[in-house]
């Protein structure tokens, strides 16, 4: 294959996987696997390997003393061969190609020592152990990488699900340009690239400016194809590619895929401003920091989608369960005293149930003549399963109109007879993109398109989109649709036999939470009875001993309240809120005292305002007080005096309490995730916690029918706040 630029009118249609030739850093030999004979090879052979005329004759373990072992591995199920040929001074690598074995040599280079290297990689896995926050593993990755390969910089990329590329951390010395933040284009690594990247993880250009060496004879005379070189390391580079690196400003490159299940997650792309080699085992190890990334990755996505999964099916269940009480199916979906269950399957803001002639709308919608004619629509598109889109614009051009409040969409088909639609709707979210360069941008000349030149921040405000929907989301409208389809309408008398298992089944648990109420708190009354025995005894008691006892008792009695406390939260979902008066000043004041005795060495001021009476559960709201003020006082404690400031905002309809502190505070640009289960801002080596505490305090906030916020500076502190109704709290309102 010459090496002449080729004339493709798009680089998307480029061969890059049969280039017909390898990069000069190496060479490469391909035998027949079924008689060992040579079939081709890189011009450049002879320049590794002391052979003659080769094309033809049969490979001598004289001349490859590897051959014994490259037999054996070629009957095991192992994926690569690896050889160290120490009389040459060569690495060897192999793989298998429908029924031909590529050899690569490659010269032995120096690099850092297997113990060296294998100690960071033990440490690294060790700190993901740990369970950082991801955005920590990823830059504590591109270090790595940047440190053992040497690059002057090294960046992680991950893709969207457009395939536009995100630089989402980076390390580097200074001498190219940072990229971090910066978005790229889903163009600047065509299709057939990604795949490549997704079947062959490792891939080194070590000098731009490289000779291609051609592999003869060009044509497999077996075959009569051109080489698949697909799982080549050697493989030449698209003229393409090279010429946008030069564009870059780098001469040489390494790129290492993150692979997700199966899936291109993203790269992790090294380059360098001059040519650079990198040896196998450094590149080995640098594919083990991938996978080690990979694993990581995987887990946090698995765990969240479980978390949603499982938070989605509870909603579910109440769906289920009202349609299967109601009269028909449709009105047990549409919301019933404030409930937004049908929302809250997928996560909108919005939905639309269509019935034959009937349209209920539920949340922010479009008008609905408008819904109408996106059921029109859709029942015109192949829909077998569940639409969803974050750009509704993208595919049906009219939603420009409402895309305020629609630009996001979950479609699915309730009836194959019927035109009965449940839709979701999310409104639109602008955001300004950061491109490493005009996307929109091509240059054009003599028939074929070149890759960009320009990798200057180029911003670009984004609307008409939504937040993605998530796989569980998509997944939760597919099994309400299944629900819907196969057992309320089909299945209604199952459905029933299944409400009467469920209640049978909340009746042990209950029965269950006595028990362990019963036994956790059997040991504190006992302690508490034997403080009082110790008590009685006064006169063999002094003064300490006796206040000792004293707080013994006080412990375990809190420690029992705490059991019930959170025995009752655990069937917070299922039972009824007891509602009463609740003396919130009263409530901070028992709160304080708990806390006293662990922060007595602590210098603490506390300002503490009017705190209005109110209708609540008095033990949950505690522990929504005891939640903020512990977390006020613990991310405080860097400050020589820690300032507690509890305050209220009473309006005609309700009252908003407020911990506010001056502690390290948070980024805003991360609130959302504050009251998330297992969300943290900040690292568990510097403040303990489960992050699980204020997870727990909005959702004791919401059973009360509140809400709750919080506002931060880094640095200068953070204010939380609850917002609870004043009007009274009906009983069915709450149960």
């Amino acid at each position: 294959m010459s090496s002449a630029t080729p004339k493709l009118d798009s680089c998307g249609a480029e061969p890059i996987h049969i280039p017909g030739a390898i990069q000069q850093h190496g060479a490469l030999l391909v035998l027949s696997a079924r008689s060992f004979s040579i079939v081709q090879a890189s011009d450049n052979l002879t320049d590794y390997v002391d052979v003659r005329a080769i094309v033809g004759s049969v490979a001598k373990a004289s001349v490859f003393p590897f051959l014994d072992a490259l037999s054996d591995w070629y009957s095991s199920d192992e994926s690569n061969f690896r050889y160290v040929w120490t009389d040459e001074n060569l690495d060897v690598a192999a793989h298998r190609s429908a029924g031909f074995i590529v050899v690569e040599f490659e010269k032995t280079r120096q690099s850092e020592p297997a113990e060296t290297l294998m100690a960071e990689l033990t440490r690294f896995a060790q700190y993901l152990n740990g369970v950082p926050a991801l955005n920590d593993a990823l830059s504590r990755a591109a270090e790595l990488v940047s440190a053992i390969s040497g690059y002057d910089r090294t960046l992680i990329y991950e893709f969207g699900g457009d395939w536009s590329g995100h630089v989402v951390a980076e390390a580097g010395n200074g001498a190219l340009p940072s990229y971090f933040g910066l978005r790229f284009p889903a163009g600047d690594i065509p299709p057939q690239a990604r795949q490549l990247y997704t079947i062959n993880r490792l891939r080194m250009i070590p000098d731009v400016d490289y000779a291609p060496v051609p592999i003869s004879p060009a044509i497999n005379s077996e075959t009569g194809t051109v080489l698949d070189m697909s799982f080549a390391q050697l493989r030449s580079v698209s003229p393409i590619h090279l010429e946008y690196m030069r564009n870059m400003g780098t001469a040489a490159s390494m790129s290492v895929s993150i692979i997700i299940n199966g899936r291109l997650w993203g790269l992790i792309a090294c380059h360098n401003a001059a040519s650079h080699y990198v040896s196998l085992a450094v590149r080995e190890a640098c594919d083990f920091v991938a996978q080690l990334l990979s694993m990581r990755i995987a887990m946090e996505r698995s765990a969240k989608e479980a978390s949603r999964r499982v938070e989605l099916s509870i909603v579910q269940g109440r769906l289920l369960s009202r349609m299967a009480a109601a009269q028909r199916w449709a009105d047990g979906l549409l919301p019933d005293d404030g409930n937004n269950d049908l929302l809250k399957q997928v996560g909108a803001d919005g939905a639309a149930l269509i019935v034959g002639d009937e349209c209920h709308l539920v949340g922010h919608t479009p008008l609905r003549q408008d819904v109408e004619a996106l059921a029109e629509w859709l029942g015109e598109q192949d829909i077998t399963d569940v639409f969803a889109t974050e750009s509704l614009v993208g595919v049906y051009v009219d939603a420009e109109a409402y895309s305020s409040v629609a630009s996001g969409a979950i479609a699915t088909r309730l009836s194959e007879l019927h035109d009965s639609w449940l839709i979701w709707f999310r409104p639109e979210v602008i955001k300004t993109v950061q491109w490493g360069g005009n996307p929109h941008k091509t240059v054009q000349e003599s028939g074929r398109i070149h890759p960009r030149k320009s990798f200057e921040i180029w911003k670009e405000q984004v609307r008409n989109t939504a937040h993605s929907w998530s796989e569980a989301e998509i997944a939760a409208a597919r099994d309400l649709r299944s629900a819907i389809i196969g057992i309320v309408l089909r299945k209604a008398e199952e459905m029933a036999d299944l409400t009467r298992e469920l209640q049978r089944t909340n009746k042990e648990l209950e029965a269950f939470s006595y028990s362990v109420s019963h036994d956790l708190r059997a040991p504190f009354r006992h302690i508490v009875g034997f403080a009082q025995l110790l008590r009685e005894r006064s006169n063999a008691l002094d003064e300490k001993s006796l206040h000792y006892l004293q707080m013994i008792s006080e412990a375990a009695l809190s420690a029992g309240r705490l059991v019930d406390d959170l025995l009752n939260f655990s069937q917070l979902g299922r039972t009824q809120i007891s509602t009463k008066p609740v003396d919130m000043q009263k409530l901070v004041s028992e709160v304080r005292r708990t806390i006293a005795p662990s922060v007595a060495d602590r210098d603490i001021e506390w300002q503490i305002g009017e705190l209005p009476v109110t209708l609540g559960d008095p033990t949950l709201l505690r522990q929504v007080w005891y939640n903020l003020i512990d977390n006020a006082i613990k991310y405080s404690r860097r400050e020589p005096v820690s300032v507690v400031r509890i305050s209220a905002v009473e309006t005609e309809s309700t009252v908003t309490y407020s911990v506010k502190d001056n502690g390290v505070g948070f980024d805003m640009a991360y609130s959302g995730k504050l009251f998330g289960v297992f969300q943290r801002l900040q690292r568990v080596e510097d403040f303990e916690g489960t992050g699980i505490g204020l997870a727990l305090v909005r959702r004791i906030v919401e059973r009360h029918r509140g809400s709750v916020g919080a506002e931060g500076t880094l640095g200068e502190g953070a204010t939380f706040s609850f917002t609870l109704p004043i009007a009274k709290i009906e009983e069915e309102d709450i149960a």
